[in-house]
Formats: C-alpha cells, sequence, structure tokens
C-alpha cells in the first residue's frame, strides 16, 4: 500500500535543502517523464492531440481541487494577464479596494488603467473596509511576502453586504488552504509553485454566469470550436470558461497533469497537515533561537524580519530560502521533511 511518504519519495530527490516553494515549487518525476515525452513528440513530428488532451485533464484535475466544474475554469498562464481581464469588465471610475504591499500581479492591472479608483488598506481592514460603492476586492489569500493570510470568510461576508465582487489570487495558497472556488466571484492561480508545475499554466474560475467578464483576449482557442475559429473574428464563443483560455504552453500542461495527479493522489489534507506542521516546527524553533517571524498563523509561509540578509550564506550552504523586503523567507510543502527544517535552524544559530 502506498504511502504519503512513499509516493514524495518516489517522486522527488532534491540535492539541496530546498524550501523556497513560494518562489517555485520542485517538479515531481512524472512531471519531468511527461516534459520529456513533449519534447520528444515534437522533436519526431508527431500530432499535437495528446498535449491537447493534457490541458483538458489538468484542467478537470484543477477543478476538483478547486471544487467546481470544469466549465467554470479557463487555462492560461499568468495572473496578471487574467487580473488584466478582470479589471477591463469594470466601468470608469468604478472602486477596487486592495491590500498593501499585496504582489503586484493581482493590483497592478487596476493602476494601469487609470480611470478605477483604486483603494488600498492593511490587510487586516480589508474586510472592514468594504463599503457601499465598492466594486471589487482583490487580495491574495496568503500574502507572498510573508505568508499572511486574508481573512476570506469575513470578506466574503462583507462583499455579500455591500454588493461588491470578490477576487482572489490562490496562487501562493494552493494545497494548504482550501481554495473553495465556488464562495467568490473570480479566484485565480499560477501553477509553478504549490501545485508543483513548470512555469506558464495557470487558472481562472470564473461564476456559472462568467460574472459581467468580457473575454478580451479571446483568440481561437476561446472558440465553441476551436478549430473552425482560426480565421476571421470568432463567430461562437465558448460556452463555458474555455472563452477566457489563452493559448497554452503545451508542454507545461503535459507536466502539470502529472503533478496535479499526484496531488490528488496524496490528498490536500495529507498535504496541508504535513506542510503546516512543518511551518509550526519552524515557529518553535525561531522562538527558541530568540527570533519572531512576521505573526501568520495556519500559514505554510514563515517571514523572519530581519534575517533576509542571509539568504546568500545559507545559499552557499546548499538550503534555498527567499530574501523579501530584508525578511528571510521560508515556505514549506511536501517534499520537505522535519531534516529540513531542523537543518535550516541550526545553520540560523550558528
Amino acid at each position: 500500500m502506498e504511502t504519503f511518504e512513499n509516493l514524495v519519495r518516489a517522486e522527488f530527490a532534491p540535492k539541496n535543502t530546498f524550501l523556497n516553494t513560494a518562489t517555485s515549487g520542485l517538479l515531481p518525476a512524472r512531471a519531468v517523464a511527461a516534459l520529456t515525452e513533449a519534447a520528444r513528440l515534437r522533436f519526431e513530428g508527431r500530432a499535437l492531440d495528446p498535449l491537447f488532451a493534457d490541458v483538458e485533464a489538468a484542467r478537470a484535475s484543477f477543478a476538483r481541487l478547486a471544487g467546481v466544474p470544469a466549465g467554470r475554469v479557463a487555462a492560461g498562464f499568468s495572473v496578471a494577464v487574467y487580473t488584466g481581464v478582470v479589471a477591463a469588465s469594470l466601468p470608469s471610475g468604478a472602486e477596487v479596494l486592495t491590500a498593501e504591499d499585496d504582489f503586484t500581479s493581482v493590483v497592478n492591472p487596476f493602476h494601469v488603467r487609470g480611470d478605477l479608483k483604486v483603494r488600498t488598506v492593511p490587510l487586516e481592514r480589508l474586510a472592514e473596509s468594504v463599503r457601499p460603492g465598492t466594486a471589487l476586492v482583490a487580495v491574495s489569500a496568503a500574502q507572498s511576502a510573508d505568508g499572511r493570510i486574508a481573512d476570506l470568510p469575513a470578506l466574503r461576508e462583507a462583499a455579500r453586504t455591500h454588493g461588491a465582487r470578490t477576487y482572489v489570487d490562490f496562487s501562493q495558497a494552493a494545497t494548504w488552504l482550501p481554495m473553495d472556488a465556488d464562495a467568490y466571484d473570480y479566484t485565480v492561480s499560477v501553477a509553478y509553485k504549490w501545485l508543483l508545475g513548470p512555469h506558464g499554466a495557470g487558472f481562472l474560475v470564473v461564476p456559472e454566469d462568467f460574472g459581467d467578464l468580457t473575454p478580451v483576449l479571446a483568440g481561437w482557442v476561446a472558440g465553441e470550436n476551436p478549430w473552425d475559429s482560426c480565421y476571421g473574428p470568432v463567430t461562437e464563443l465558448a460556452h463555458s470558461a474555455r472563452r477566457f483560455d489563452l493559448p497554452p504552453a503545451l508542454f507545461s500542461y503535459a507536466a502539470l497533469r502529472q503533478s496535479l495527479a499526484l496531488i490528488e493522489e496524496l490528498g490536500v489534507d495529507a498535504i496541508r497537515a504535513h506542510d503546516l506542521a512543518l511551518a509550526d516546527r519552524f515557529r518553535a524553533g525561531l522562538a527558541r533561537l530568540g527570533h519572531e517571524p512576521v505573526p501568520a498563523p495556519g500559514s505554510a509561509i514563515v517571514s523572519v524580519p530581519r534575517l533576509g540578509h542571509r539568504q546568500s550564506e545559507l545559499s552557499e550552504a546548499g538550503i534555498e530560502v527567499s530574501n523579501r523586503a530584508g525578511n528571510l523567507r521560508a515556505s514549506f510543502h511536501l517534499y520537505n521533511t522535519a531534516a529540513d527544517v531542523d537543518r535550516l535552524l541550526d545553520v540560523l544559530s550558528g
């Protein structure tokens, strides 16, 4: 019988102590094999049909993880692009509420429009700052810089009370924080972090009625019959969220299909318990060393003020973490172990 540990060790063999999933996750062996096969398919000049099938399989797998039908999931490659689609749907003068220092891809497209009222408040005050006239609240479920988690239930209730739409980025939280995409108007996530895919793949979840979004980037893949939509204007947009699809990076989706299958095999509940236990172990170790991380209970991302300058030293010692705004940021995922945490703490204590 396969166990969590056996499955993980069969798929991952890092050559260092990798604690940097918040920057990019490791590829499982099955995803690397899929990339190799995709490249060989192209090398040999075979038909690309299997690669397009990978896109649909990855879409369906992500939909199950997000808790929505596959027909509500658009396949693309970038949070910024899909933020731009959401921004383009808003009328001139609409108010968009965002959190201070949130990731640029989540907020910048609203600013560059120039005719929207973008209001920014501390993350902890986001829900209480929703007011009559707020058109949209945009936020990362977990903050990239320090792992703080948005109070999504409170935000959802405040938005419902005032008639605002919600746009939530799960790029830094997928698998260790329940996505429950049905609870929000729009959710988005790239795949190269906690979803263990390559760069170049990501998803947007929209409501059944598309939430007033206009498919401003629609190309041939957004047609109900894509291969009949290659020339001239698309005469019939897809009846599903595929109308928001972007031309797929086929190699990326070939690998991502396998990565998402692994996540489903392991189970998000087991992944969440594993990741958070390691993060808590690191927090406890930091306390023993006299360091206080940014308060982010329940997060798999731990950020330690004033230790960012040690990132280079740690990298030289074979420990990969990030330096974000002067803070040392460590992030824990399914391939990490208690020994990884203890090694990081040991070097920090020196």
